[in-house]
């Protein structure tokens, strides 16, 4: 019989001491579970729009980890959106560990800042335990790095900062966060950043009943005393602060292996490479920063995190301020603002501003362009643009096409939502000449937001891994281009992106604040019903679409297509 990892939950043989995928020390028990003894699982997923212990109303699924799956979900008793951590069972049978997340989110409730995300409790539902946390809605800095590769150096302080001060918050209550890393930080839509997941925090004043000897946390941005299983403090925190902002600043971090004891052996005896070897616009000043937070000697380091905060404000007043600023999605309302000037104060700059209105019409001559139409607000609108391939295989370029046709007709039941439709995004990007293009510059997007009368975009691509099929997808603001919400999902072959578009079209809704009742109430027949679940019938759909304008060629297509069973597409 093998032993179970306590945090990944991998499978390991009786005689491992250390789990094969995490490097977690493992624990040999003695006591066996009865023959007749049962784990009690979740008969099914939660689905959107279901309700979990009579009060969390499912709204969507926000990711996996080594812990369980985490959901968004409504508190229907106090009307609040909340993070749902359901517990692995394997995980939840073992009471010490129980006992230690219910003694360790004791401890993490006493941390009350604006930059930590709060820690509500830890129960149990038929045999399902979970945890309550609050909910953040915007994106992990991870996801961010990922989308820009770099960030600019103003932001990334800008965001350490208000790390420091969460961290600082939690120092001083005796609280080690022990698994900082750039997912487990927030950045909600106004720019404000939290830190989030204190699970496994544990005390300075009091010993936890997690013992010496347990390995706790990420190796990629764990300390070098964590990699050594040692007692921790605040400085612990610290390193794991100048791995990220290691990672802001040059898009990777310092350390990576294939297993997990390699890169937490790394950390203990290798240097890491200067962040200015990777991004030349790194200043002296804070390349040394980074470095310093990642000395091996916990005694070399910054001590605490209000001595980080201090040094970071130091390098910041030589950073221009446009360059701080943290990406925030603006809302859409505007202020109105009355200002009173004295008349010989305004007359020059009113002169200088006539100029310049008379010189900017004869350059942009607007008579000749078609005034913006204003953008419906009663709904959501929404434009879904052609996807990009990078799969490397040519052969499947229809689904570039394809999958954003399958959304917008997935999407357009809603009785909630405005989708700009396939024919029309088609004629769209054919007058700017974009049927082909590989990618989408911000302008072409803002063009297609004011031609469609949309006030969201939803980009994304799609790869492949042996035959798994993976899609990303990123939702953003087509004012101000700012992200809303990116996604992931992930099928077996091209026969399950029918079902990735169902899944999808779920979680865009709820990206876009439909409430769970509207989500539940809405009309939402599969895909795969309302066009086809052939790949090969709608690959032959897509290369038909070619002869669009092309009258007689399009009818017999679509007459073949229809006798497919292929007539609502058409």
């Amino acid at each position: 019989m093998g032993v179970t990892c306590p945090d990944c939950g991998t499978d390991n043989t009786q005689d491992s001491e250390f789990c094969k995928k995490c490097a977690t020390p493992l624990t040999h028990s003695e006591e066996k579970p009865h023959p007749t003894q049962t784990l009690e699982v979740p008969k099914e997923e939660l689905t959107t729009g279901s309700t979990f212990a009579g009060r969390y109303q499912i709204i969507e699924e926000l990711g996996r980890g080594g812990m369980g799956r985490v959901y968004k979900a409504t508190d229907t008793k106090i009307k609040e959106k909340v993070a749902l951590k359901l517990i692995k069972p394997e995980i939840a049978s073992d009471k010490k560990t129980l006992e230690r997340f219910s003694n360790e989110l004791r401890i993490a409730r006493k941390i009350v800042h604006k930059n930590v995300g709060r820690m509500y409790d830890i129960n149990e539902e038929e045999g399902i335990h979970y945890i309550t946390m609050e909910y953040v809605s915007g994106q992990d800095l991870k996801g961010l790095i990922k989308q820009t590769g770099q960030l600019a150096i103003g932001t990334s302080i800008s965001i350490i900062k208000q790390v420091c001060e969460g961290l600082a918050e939690a120092h001083k209550e005796g609280v080690v966060h022990r698994d900082l890393k750039s997912n487990n930080i927030m950045i909600d839509r106004e720019g404000n950043v939290r830190i989030m997941d204190f699970g496994i925090a544990r005390s300075l004043k009091e010993k936890g009943i997690t013992g010496a000897g347990v390995m706790i946390g990420t190796p990629e941005y764990m300390s070098p005393e964590q990699a050594e299983a040692k007692e921790l403090d605040q400085r612990s925190d610290i390193y794991s602060l100048g791995v990220i902002l290691y990672e802001m600043v040059t898009g990777r971090v310092p350390f990576e292996g294939d297993t997990a004891l390699s890169i937490a052996m790394m950390h203990k005896s290798e240097a890491p490479k200067d962040p200015k070897e990777y991004n030349a616009q790194v200043p002296d000043d804070l390349n040394h920063l980074i470095l310093k937070c990642l000395e091996k000697d916990k005694d070399s380091r910054f001590q605490s995190a209000g001595e980080l905060r201090s040094e970071l404000e130091n390098i910041e007043k030589g950073i221009p301020t446009a360059d701080r600023e943290i990406p925030t999605r603006k809302p859409l309302t505007s202020k109105e603002i009355t200002l009173t000037f004295g008349l010989k104060k305004l007359l020059v700059p009113a002169l200088a501003l006539v100029a310049l209105v008379i010189v900017a019409v004869f350059i942009w001559r607007p008579w000749s362009q078609k005034a913006p139409v204003p953008v419906p607000s009663d709904k959501p609108s929404l434009a879904v643009m052609y996807f990009e391939n990078n799969t490397g295989d040519e052969g499947l370029d229809h689904w570039r096409k394809g999958i954003s046709d399958l959304l917008i007709t997935d999407l357009s039941q809603s009785k909630y939502l405005k989708v700009l439709g396939g024919d029309i995004l088609f004629n769209i990007l054919n007058q700017l000449n974009q049927l082909e293009a590989e990618t989408y510059s911000s302008e072409v997007l803002k063009e297609v937001a004011t031609r469609g009368r949309v006030n969201n975009i939803l980009r994304g691509n799609y790869s492949k891994a042996g035959d798994t099929i993976r899609i990303d997808i990123v939702l953003q603001d087509a004012n101000t281009g700012e992200p809303i919400a990116t996604d992931r999902i992930e099928g077996k072959d091209e026969e399950s992106i029918f079902p990735m578009v169902d899944e999808l079209t779920k979680r865009i809704k709820s990206h876009l604040e439909l409430l769970p009742t509207q989500i539940a109430d809405d009309t939402d027949n599969a895909i795969g019903k309302l066009t086809t679940d052939s790949p090969e019938a709608y690959n032959y759909f897509i290369k038909a679409s070619r002869y669009h304008g092309a009258d007689e060629n399009r009818k017999a297509v679509v007459n073949c297509l229809s006798s497919r069973g292929f007539g609502l597409m058409c």
